[in-house]
């Protein structure tokens, strides 16, 4: 069976870009509020979706999460962290990054990264961020530079 196609809103109505995401970060009050951390619900079901739109089975997901971090990981541990009744059994973070490889989505530390205030950029977007990064930095110092020339030829003619 065909996997149905995500719909990218032509309107751009709800889609946010980039820059209204970091606009919206910044109105919003830095501190996060009490209990506003509290993503236990919200992140068990973030897992049961990238777990229902993976192409693989929880099985494979669990034994390419065991292959990578060579700890035995079970469909049933998946299970048990996804639902809601085991309140007491948690998806441990230091099988995120085995998760997000094996489910094949970075949605899992997109997440986190959000909740921590961070965006989390994949490989070439990263790079991309950095070079434009260095761009600027550059450009800080070349009107750094030419201030300071201005204000060198500035001095010299004033010496005349």
């Amino acid at each position: 069976m065909a996997k149905p196609r995500k719909r990218i809103d032509k309107n751009n109505d709800r889609q946010l870009t980039l820059f209204d995401l970091l606009v919206k970060n910044q109105e919003d009050d830095n501190a996060p509020k009490a209990g506003s951390l509290n993503i236990d619900v919200e992140f068990r079901e973030l897992i049961s979706e990238e777990l229902k739109k993976c192409p693989y089975s929880r099985h494979h997901i669990a034994g390419r999460m065991s292959e990578l971090t060579g700890t035995e990981i079970t469909k049933s541990m998946l299970d048990s962290w996804t639902a809601e009744s085991k309140e007491l059994h948690r998806f441990p973070a230091i099988f995120s990054p085995a998760f997000c490889i094996a489910a094949g989505s970075p949605g899992l530390i997109d997440f986190l990264g959000r909740k921590a205030g961070v965006f989390v950029l994949p490989g070439k977007e990263a790079l991309r961020a950095e070079i434009q990064k260095l761009l600027e930095e550059r450009g800080k110092i070349n009107q750094g530079i030419k201030k300071r020339k201005a204000l060198l030829g500035d001095m010299e003619r004033q010496s005349r």
